[in-house]
């Protein structure tokens, strides 16, 4: 699977921060906020590194796209995931368009895309 990503020379903490004024800026709110390592951590008893999944969501694109097809709403929101290392921070966003390829769709497939991909830039440039 395609991914949009940048590394971040900064703990996670940081880099989210940094991330979530970001994905603002070029119209996405968080929806949902799933952290992966905590989940582990209580239902198997599993320690591993931070993994945070944000699910990115542009309510201009989303309403568009969704009164053309409903089934899109299959791949809302988009995933933006944060896993931490010793050096860094991982920023991975999905590529929708990997993801889509009905021909009514690239256009908006290709301004999320561009939006996520500049979320991403924006981030490391601010950190």
């Amino acid at each position: 699977m395609k991914s949009i990503e940048v590394f971040i020379a900064q703990p996670m903490e940081i880099v989210e921060l940094a991330l979530r004024r970001c994905l603002l800026d070029e119209g996405f709110g968080v929806l949902t906020e799933i952290d992966i390592a905590a989940t582990l951590r209580a239902k198997l008893g599993v320690d591993r590194a931070p993994l945070k999944i944000l699910g990115a969501c542009n309510a201009s694109l989303a309403n568009e796209v969704l009164q053309i097809d409903e089934k899109m709403s299959l791949l809302l929101p988009c995933n933006v995931v944060l896993t931490e290392s010793a050096i860094g921070t991982n920023v991975w966003a999905i590529d929708p368009m990997d993801l889509i390829t009905e021909e009514s769709m690239l256009s908006f497939a290709k301004e999320a895309a561009d939006r996520l991909r500049s979320a991403l830039e924006a981030t490391a440039a601010s950190c």
